[in-house]
């Protein structure tokens, strides 16, 4: 317990052991979909189901490994939502094999690793004003609560209105709605670990209740499936527009989520991240060997934000999600079984999204050229369902707006060389 303590600085950062254990196991809970949704939709361009699985605990352990004990971050890195519904349109749109795909995975993956090792990246963060980054804090709250609010079914899809309120009465929503005010009210109680017990507790009146069901809980792990790549491909079949999404949204997802996850956390100083680019080795190198196993870029995930809101302050609360991932592969029908009931975690995204409004309090509202980009971000993230979309937004529209209203000299160069990058991929590199 004291190496703990000591190693990762515990006192100092107003946290202890119980506490971090409990923020990672709320993280990893929280986004342990991934081990199935990504092995799902990648298997359905032809890469075996097995593998990717594999792959996904290969580079999410590696990354948040990374995170937590080098760069000692509560943040988890795994295989991307949006980048793998992107690689899979790349293999069925342009007819490729899915090993050159890979390729072009591992090309950008080195790339983005050169750039995290310069000074490039923590550049950029530097760069960005503070009105976009409390904008990016807000917007990924709204995000992940739309995203918590459709997985409980409180709003669905309409052709009239886009979406609705849904049917309170499916047995789904009426368990999210009850884990979503069990969980309310062990936070007005000040409970610790509020949200890890809410979770707990709706997931055992899931399981009395029929919703949660489980076939099995040990499992033999696959075996991991090495080089399954084609990098000559990429240039034979000139994919270098492929690298070059690939590279520009796993900046600006994981930049995103790291500047909102620390911004939320109180571990921002003057606006800036320490120990930054230890913090962008974690993405790179997960990319880089994911790509060698095979999955999609990998990214900071945004559920980290729930880890955060349970408590966790420090790298041990990723060294715990870590671990929970190298275990998974033995457990993966118990995990199976519980992340395919969406109503256990979506309480938790509801209320994280509160959490992460907080910056809006901080955006100088009566300034408009510094309002609208942060409320252009807001809007457009849930809106879009992409995080990398509303920072291109509001990357584009804030330097406009100050060259328009004459201070086009306080805006840093890299905003406006960004700001022209996010327009042409907007134009030409939509990942959607």
């Amino acid at each position: 317990m004291m190496f703990l303590e000591k190693f990762f600085s515990l006192k100092e950062n107003g946290t202890d052991v119980r506490t971090e254990v409990m923020a990672g196991v709320t993280t990893f809970l929280t986004m342990v979909y991934i081990l199935i949704v990504n092995p799902a939709l990648l298997s359905s361009i032809g890469i075996p189901f097995e593998q990717v699985f594999m792959a996904t605990v290969i580079s999410a352990v590696i990354g948040t490994l990374i995170m937590g004990l080098v760069a000692k971050y509560p943040i988890a890195i795994a295989p991307g939502m949006g980048l793998n519904a992107y690689f899979a349109s790349v293999v069925g749109a342009q007819g490729l094999s899915y090993q050159t795909v890979f390729g072009t995975v591992f090309i950008a993956g080195l790339l983005f690793l050169l750039i995290s090792v310069t000074s490039l990246r923590k550049m950029i963060i530097d760069a960005i004003p503070n009105s976009l980054k409390y904008g990016i804090t807000s917007g990924i709250g709204l995000f992940i609560a739309f995203i918590g609010l459709k997985n409980a079914g409180i709003v669905v899809p309409n052709d009239s209105t886009m979406v609705t309120l849904g049917d309170l009465h499916q047995p789904g929503t009426v368990l999210a709605l009850a884990g979503l005010f069990i969980t309310l009210i062990l936070m007005a109680r000040n409970v610790k670990g509020a949200i890890f017990i809410g979770m707990i507790i709706t997931a055992v009146i899931g399981y009395f209740i029929g919703l949660l069901n489980f076939n099995g809980v040990l499992s033999v792990p696959p075996t991991p499936v090495f080089f399954d790549i084609d990098i000559s491909g990429v240039f034979t079949n000139s994919l270098y527009s492929v690298v070059f999404a690939f590279l520009l949204v796993t900046i600006f997802d994981t930049t995103g989520t790291l500047i909102g996850v620390t911004e939320q956390a109180g571990l921002t100083k003057d606006g800036k991240i320490p120990r930054a680019k230890k913090a962008f080795l974690g993405d790179a190198i997960a990319t880089t060997i994911g790509s060698l196993f095979g999955t999609s870029p990998s990214t900071a995930y945004v559920e980290s934000s729930t880890g955060v809101a349970a408590g966790g302050r420090t790298g041990l609360t990723a060294t715990v999600v870590a671990i929970l991932f190298a275990a998974s592969i033995f457990f993966s029908p118990l995990i199976s079984a519980i992340s395919s009931v969406s109503a256990i975690t979506a309480p938790v995204l509801i209320i994280v999204g509160c959490f992460m409004m907080e910056g809006l309090a901080k955006v100088n509202w009566k300034m408009f050229d510094d309002a609208f980009p942060a409320f252009a971000i807001i809007l457009t993230m849930p809106l879009t369902s992409s995080i990398s979309t509303g920072i291109a937004i509001g990357f584009i529209t804030y330097p406009l707006m100050k060259v328009f209203s004459g201070k086009g000299k306080s805006v840093h160069p890299l905003i406006y060389i960004f700001g022209l990058i996010f327009l042409v991929q907007l134009i030409f590199f939509p990942t959607h």
